[in-house]
Order: structure tokens, then C-alpha cells, then sequence
């Protein structure tokens, strides 16, 4: 990808978790900008098919949790696409647990996707980007990275780890790769709790946001210059600055 992308038009992105929620926002957005999207999903194929046919994406399954799947799904996108311009790494889990209770299990559950995957997906992609000359990678993190919930100390940590990744693979990518995240505030679906509408209420801009809010921050990393790389932006509604 070149050094000013100014459009998306005709690059290949995957976008992983893009079955639905803000996954699929990322991916119908993308697809209106004219990119050639990748749909990663591993469960939720009904979800996924809608999506892909939403914006005529491709589809690919992985296990995420394994990382010769991830090696797999990335040889089935070179096969598919012959190249890689864009990676957004938006698969993630989360769960509440007081942190007496966080078993062994519970942390795995958590940082095998959140992190050690969304860690490999970035080697994968980086590899297939550079036989093209490069390419821009979107972590999604969380305000949950940025600020602690004490309940969530297991997911915190992960999202954390995606920060700190983020601006270390910039560093070991540049020039020819951009490494940058986003990290969402409350964005509210149909199942959100009365802990998210409490945090809803005390963000700033009064309300939650949207999946396309989220989407149009990924855009503007995704075509950005690569003096653009290392950075964090939350899309929160300001709820980070309280």
C-alpha cells in the first residue's frame, strides 16, 4: 500500500469477528468504500453469510484460538485475493469475573483471542503485506485498556496487551507497515446491561455510540499516510477523560 492511500478502492481487507456488532459495521462500511473485504468468522456462519452477501465480501473460518488455523486462513487469502492491503484484528471475547474467582481457564479464554491471536494475525498479515509492499493493520483495543474495571481485570489486561503490541509493531514494521488502534467506548447492542447504561450515562457526549462511528475511526487509519502509525484513538464519547 502506498505511503497516502486516499481510497480504499479495489484494497483487499480482512476484518476479523465481522459476522455482526461492530465487526460487521467495520465490514459494510469498508464495503461502501469501495475495498475488497475478508469476512474471518468461526461460529456465527448464518451471521457471517448475511454480512458477506451484505457487501459482498468473501468468507473465511478460523479457529482463532489455534495458530495454525490463522496461518491456514491467511494461505486461503493470499490463494483467494493474491495480496493483503488492510487487517482489522476486531475478534474478541468478554466476560465479568471477580478477580478472586478468574480461573485459569477464564484467563485463557480470554487471551488467546484478544491477544496472543490478534499477535499472529499481525505476523500473518505483516508477512503477506510486505510481498506487496506493504499495508496498513487496525487493532481494536478497548477503553477497557485504557482504564481499569475491577471486575474485568482479565479483560482489561488483554486489551491493555493489544495497546502496547500496537505501538511495538509499528516500531518493527515501519516504514512499509502501519500498526494503529481503536479503542470503543460503550458501543450498545441489544444485550447490553445495566452496568453499560451506567456508563453510558456518565460519558460526556451523552449517549453510546454506533459500530460506523468505530468503523469511520478504522477508515481513517486504513487510508492514512504512514506518519500515522503507534497511535491509539478512542472513540468513547470523552467517557475516557473521566
Amino acid at each position: 500500500m502506498e505511503n497516502l492511500p486516499s481510497s480504499l478502492q479495489g484494497k483487499v481487507v480482512l476484518v476479523t469477528g465481522a459476522a455482526k456488532r461492530i465487526g460487521r459495521g467495520i465490514a459494510l462500511r469498508l464495503a461502501r468504500e469501495g475495498a475488497r473485504v475478508a469476512i474471518h468468522y468461526h461460529r456465527s456462519e448464518p451471521e457471517a453469510r448475511r454480512t458477506a452477501e451484505e457487501c459482498g465480501a468473501a468468507l473465511f473460518r478460523a479457529n482463532l484460538e489455534s495458530v495454525a488455523e490463522i496461518t491456514a486462513m491467511f494461505g486461503e487469502i493470499e490463494r483467494h485475493f493474491g495480496r493483503l492491503d488492510g487487517l482489522v484484528n476486531n475478534a474478541a471475547r468478554f466476560t465479568r469475573f471477580d478477580p478472586l474467582d478468574i480461573t485459569e481457564a477464564d484467563w485463557d479464554f480470554i487471551h488467546k483471542v484478544n491477544l496472543k491471536a490478534v499477535f499472529f494475525c499481525c505476523q500473518s498479515g505483516a508477512r503477506l503485506m510486505l510481498r506487496n509492499g506493504g499495508g496498513r493493520i487496525v487493532n481494536i483495543s478497548s477503553l477497557g485498556g485504557i482504564r481499569p474495571w475491577a471486575e474485568h481485570a482479565h479483560y482489561c489486561a488483554s486489551k491493555a496487551g493489544v495497546i502496547m503490541l500496537t505501538r511495538a509493531l509499528a516500531k518493527a514494521f515501519a516504514p512499509d507497515i502501519t500498526v494503529n488502534s481503536v479503542a470503543p467506548g460503550v458501543i450498545p447492542f441489544e444485550d447490553i446491561d445495566a452496568r453499560g447504561r451506567a456508563m453510558i450515562e456518565a460519558t460526556p457526549a451523552r449517549r453510546g455510540g454506533t459500530p460506523d462511528e468505530i468503523a469511520g475511526a478504522v477508515v481513517y487509519f486504513l487510508k492514512a499516510s504512514n506518519f500515522v502509525t503507534g497511535q491509539i484513538l478512542a472513540v468513547d464519547g470523552g467517557l475516557s477523560q473521566r
